[in-house]
């Protein structure tokens, strides 16, 4: 087992259709109010102009609501941020149409739909909202995507002594690839990452963390019951626990797997 290290969170975002904050989900979490009855049927996504924002696909729009939200909360400029984009699948709707488009008209193939396909556009369409010219990563690992995401901007953020940005969106299956990779409705999360020797003013939480053997098989994620009806079964899931140990301001311990047999653990900590 790796020595364990510590990083405080300094900003949270996270977007459903039906929370649509991390506010809004800290209260429903707390019961002190209800999910939203009409589901918003898109993230603002503020920073893009407009003439962006109509033609950027929903990863993007969800994408950038959170990460723009947590800079918010962590008060720290977007453009000094190093960031990590990690998405399950990517655009699977983009995807759908790509390949029906390309298996019966090629010819007809949309450039602009062509240009979102790409399993970076959401941290490329980031960067240039934000003129952030720190490195960006963008990254899938199947059903374990959330945990190498959250690794890869853990170690990010220690090994270069800076905050870092981790953003987690997934949305809807669409057509037949919906058979094989199942994902429904919207949901998007982003921490601000800081080293605790780097400082953060007023954190979130801590997560002090370590890589080791996954000695047990971990269970689906556990989604709070005062989130279950309002968040729907998004690839993204996995991202919850995390969240609500967080939310919740109590100490958690969390076992996220990376792989069949590896395991990031977390302990969660009210700062």
């Amino acid at each position: 087992m790796s020595t364990t290290r510590i990083v405080a969170v300094a900003g949270v975002g996270l977007w459903s259709p039906r929370l649509p904050s991390w506010v809004a989900a800290c209260d429903v979490l707390a019961g002190r109010a209800a999910p939203l009855e009409v589901p918003q049927p898109r993230a603002a996504a503020a920073l893009l102009a407009p003439t962006e924002r109509r033609r950027a696909p929903d990863t993007v729009c969800i994408a950038l609501e959170v990460a723009a939200r947590a800079c918010d909360m962590a008060g720290i400029a977007p453009d000094t941020l190093p960031s990590v984009f990690a998405s399950t699948h990517g655009d699977l709707a983009i995807s759908d149409y790509m390949c029906a488009t390309l298996a019966t008209t090629p010819a007809l193939c949309s450039p602009t739909k062509f240009h979102n396909s790409v399993h970076n556009a959401a941290s490329g369409y980031w960067t240039i909202g934000t003129q952030c010219v720190q490195p960006s990563t963008a990254l899938s690992s199947w059903t374990h995507t959330f945990a190498n995401g959250l690794l890869e901007a853990l170690v990010q953020a220690l090994a270069d002594d800076t905050p870092v940005l981790y953003v987690a969106y997934d949305v809807e299956a669409r057509g037949p690839l919906a058979q094989v990779t199942p994902s429904h409705g919207l949901l998007a999360a982003a921490l601000v990452l800081v080293p605790v020797r780097g400082g953060a003013q007023r954190p979130v939480a801590t997560l002090a963390w370590d890589v080791g053997d996954l000695d047990a098989p971990v269970p689906p994620p556990t989604v709070p019951p005062a989130w279950r009806s309002a968040v729907p079964d998004n690839a993204m899931i996995p991202c919850l626990p995390l969240l609500a140990a967080i939310a919740a301001g109590t100490p958690a311990q969390l076992a996220c797997p990376l792989s069949a047999g590896c395991a990031l653990r977390l302990s969660v900590d009210a700062a």
